[in-house]
């Protein structure tokens, strides 16, 4: 791939003879170099549990934000680069409640990530005076979206492409791809929430470097019972991270 990829990674609209576009495959390998992220959907609601690499033992570990709220009822996960999950996060917000206040209802899980997506796949686009410029390149994250709505608990998985993937569950970033092979083996379709929730920590403590606790890891949840996402508190991530074997 960087052989001869010189005459045609710097346009981000540019196909290479082979049809290949390098600056989107750039963008994944700026995830595939990211934190560890996993999501577990189950008939009582959807898992999303995330590494948080920190650099440095100095800096506060509420100020890395892996997990963010959307709306009232979907929520997502990021693996990549930061300013970019915030961005595309930050649009999906204002999509739910344009939707809110011209519908008077919530915005569909699947409409909200496809929102997210179509961003994705804007980049290099726009003229002079635009007054929202798009990014000039691929966004380098990949975000799991998990919501409830009227179809049930729902979680979906965004790529650098912009293309859109609808799983029971899943896992993106570094570790990846061992991950996913301990979550098949785990996964049962009539797994519970709580083992769910044991299940996505018990697969981040066998793949990170780090010894897992409550401050390098993330936890959040939809439960259909509720329609509500919500981010666990530390106390509840460490009282998890004791039932881990």
């Amino acid at each position: 791939m960087w052989n001869d990829s010189n005459k045609y990674d710097r346009g981000v609209n540019t196909f290479s003879p082979e049809g290949r576009i390098f600056q989107i495959e750039y963008a994944f390998e700026a995830v595939k170099m990211a934190a560890t992220a996993i999501g577990i959907r189950t008939e009582e609601g959807v898992i999303l549990a995330v590494e948080k690499k920190l650099p440095s033992r100095l800096m506060d570990p509420t100020s890395v934000e892996k997990i963010m709220e959307i709306d009232y009822h979907v929520g997502c996960a990021s693996s990549g680069i930061a300013g970019d999950a915030k961005t595309l996060a930050d649009h999906a917000r204002v999509e739910t409640q344009q939707h809110k206040f011209s519908f008077n209802e919530p915005l569909k899980v699947e409409a909200v990530t496809q929102s997210i997506a179509d961003l994705a796949t804007h980049f290099g686009e726009g003229s002079e005076g635009m007054k929202d410029k798009p990014m000039s390149r691929p966004y380098g994250v990949s975000l799991l979206v998990a919501g409830c709505d009227e179809d049930g608990p729902q979680l979906f998985v965004t790529d650098p492409a912009g293309t859109y993937l609808k799983y029971k569950a899943c896992a993106i970033g570094s570790a990846a791809e061992g991950a996913q092979a301990y979550i098949k083996e785990s996964y049962k379709d009539d797994m519970t929430l709580k083992e769910a929730e044991k299940l996505s920590l018990q697969v981040l403590k066998n793949v990170m470097e780090e010894k897992i606790d409550q401050h390098n890891v993330e936890v959040a949840s939809v439960e259909k019972e509720t329609g509500k996402f919500r981010i666990y508190r530390t106390a509840e991530v460490n009282d998890i991270i004791d039932t881990l074997s």
